[in-house]
């Protein structure tokens, strides 16, 4: 599941995985986007599919990036306690210890894909 490289950067969706629960989530971001509860699943995706300028940007980043919905993420890191995690969140990973990158709060104030990518390339600079 987590890559065996030395450092990924794992993202993890305030949303729970499954179609039935992917096609709740697009009427929810139609009918009444501000509530929302996932801000990283609106920076990333349009209602239906990932935005092409995040997807570029995932493509080309020179560490590899891992998707988790947080059922997947919780039944995956067991010794995490669920309360203390505001979602979404991101993670940097190295040598399976889990680093906060940005936090639930940030991602909340961010207007777009853009802000996003800029904000991963401040934390994250490139080898």
């Amino acid at each position: 599941m987590v890559s065996e490289q030395s450092s990924i950067l794992l993202f993890i969706y305030n949303a729970n995985s499954g179609l039935g629960n992917a096609m709740l989530d697009s009427a929810h971001k139609i009918v009444d986007p501000a509530t929302y509860a996932c801000s990283l699943c609106q920076l990333t995706y349009g209602t239906f599919r990932e935005k092409k300028r995040w997807k570029n940007f995932r493509e080309q980043f020179h560490l590899p990036m891992t998707f988790l919905h947080k059922d997947e993420f919780f039944k995956a890191f067991k010794s995490i306690d669920q309360a203390a995690i505001e979602l979404p969140i991101i993670y940097k990973v190295e040598n399976e210890s889990l680093e906060i990158l940005v936090e639930a709060s940030e991602l909340n104030k961010l207007k777009n894909e853009s802000e996003l990518i800029d904000m991963i390339k401040d934390r994250v600079p490139a080898i």
